[in-house]
């Protein structure tokens, strides 16, 4: 079940965060403004630019997996400056992703997960995909949205929806 909740949903996030970065950069491109000043804009002065919302999405989702299986996570030193860098990492996450089946999640909603700034305290796998991975994902994506959209970025929901899987 938490494979399910994670793998798919973070995959199509990622993806659609792709696709909004490439509408993004034709924005700056037809605006005759470099693709950095948007990466480093931010809704607030004491939140995140873009880059570092783009970061920790990506670090969710990854160290996420790697907590709920037990699998090492890539290691990125969040050193990216232009698009092409974090594009790159955000491909190097999906490829992370595709790495793992469900039955790579055997025990997770039972396992013990915790975090160094957590002081030694712990959640069960299942409280950490709901408590923590979906909630932190989807608000770091939806900040990122928001700044770009808030830059005049002409993006909308099906955009960061994506595709949906429609039935007749």
């Amino acid at each position: 079940m938490l494979y399910e909740l994670t793998i798919p949903q973070s995959q199509k996030m990622l993806t659609n965060l792709l696709g909004i970065l490439d509408k993004a950069a034709q924005f700056a491109d037809s605006k005759k403004i470099t693709m950095e000043v948007l990466l480093q804009s931010r809704l607030a002065p004491d939140q995140f630019p873009l880059m570092r919302q783009l970061q920790i999405a990506c670090d969710t989702v990854k160290l996420g997996a790697s907590r709920l299986t037990g699998k090492d996570a890539p290691v990125h030193e969040d050193k990216e400056v232009t698009l092409q860098e974090i594009k790159v990492r955000i491909e190097s996450v999906q490829n992370y992703l595709k790495t793992f089946k469900p039955e790579d999640y055997k025990g997770a909603e039972e396992r013990k997960i915790s975090q160094p700034r957590w002081e030694g305290k712990w959640i069960t796998g299942s409280e950490y995909v709901h408590q923590h991975i979906l909630p932190n994902l989807y608000f770091h994506v939806t900040t990122a949205y928001s700044i770009l959209r808030h830059n005049g970025v002409d993006i909308g929901k099906k955009d960061y929806l994506g595709p949906m899987p429609y039935k007749n």
